[in-house]
């Protein structure tokens, strides 16, 4: 894993859910804004996601492969999910869901690098 794409990941999701708060605090449905932070962070997820799926062909694996695996797939699942649920609230509601999910990709993405670092030896 690359750890200047999980800090840049994490800067956008941690944008994401800010923008998602303010949007809900106002009282309006998400936006192009909310669905271009999305769709960065999507990008960044899927960048590291490759660059996984190339470590891992190099030798590397975690000591934890089946939680890692299932983090990492998740961790790709979860704008997806949450943009497409905040699409389909009809309340102002739907940035705190998106907020959310950006929230829950930060804190995976980090437990991933942490899993990622323990090699087995």
């Amino acid at each position: 894993m690359s750890t200047p794409l999980v800090a840049a990941a994490t800067v956008v999701a941690l944008v994401l859910a800010a923008v998602g708060g303010v949007s809900t605090g106002m009282r309006r449905r998400i936006g192009s804004a909310h669905v271009a932070g999305a769709v960065l962070l999507e990008a960044l997820l899927l960048v590291q996601a490759a660059v996984v799926v190339v470590g891992m062909a190099g030798g590397h694996r975690p000591a934890e492969l089946a939680t890692f695996l299932s983090y990492l797939v998740s961790v790709v699942l979860l704008p997806v999910a949450g943009l497409l649920w905040a699409r389909s609230e009809p309340t102002r509601w739907a940035g705190t869901v998106l907020g959310v999910a950006a929230l829950a990709v930060t804190v995976m993405l980090w437990r991933l690098l942490d899993l990622w670092e323990v090699t087995r030896g």
